[in-house]
């Protein structure tokens, strides 16, 4: 089998282009987006500027979203998980992240041994951060 890979799809109900943008401020990398409007000439003028497809690359993370009508409607609830070693780069990350947002469980060393966080970012993201201790 080749290489698996799994890219999480974020749909935003509007707010796509500036969750993406605070997303790529986060984790870096190359962010693209194309709008509605500049597929198809038959997208309503209040939507011209939705994004039908967003895409976050080449950063720490790759994410990829849209502007949707259906945003979370009849989704399973799901939580994106970080891990990394590096507890310097998940607490900047996971700092960033929590501002505008709700933190449920602030970082701190757990009975397993790494430290573990989560959140709910400003646009209603749920992270969880696992920082594994450095072998």
């Amino acid at each position: 089998m080749s290489t698996l890979t799994l890219d999480p799809y974020i749909f935003f109900p509007g707010n796509c282009r500036e969750a993406m943008t605070f997303y790529a401020s986060v984790f870096g990398g190359k962010l693209e987006l194309q709008t509605y409007g500049e597929v198809s000439t038959e997208t309503p003028k209040d939507q011209v500027e939705n994004i039908m497809h967003a895409s976050l690359r080449g950063g720490a993370v790759t994410l990829l979203g849209s502007d949707t009508a259906k945003a979370s409607a009849k989704a399973a609830k799901i939580s994106l998980c970080l891990g990394s070693s590096d507890e310097t780069a998940m607490r900047q990350i996971f700092d960033s992240l929590s501002k505008g947002g709700e933190v449920y469980q602030p970082l701190k060393q757990q009975f397993w041994g790494d430290t573990f966080g989560s959140l709910t970012d400003k646009f209603g993201v749920e992270w969880m951060m696992n920082i594994t201790k450095a072998q």
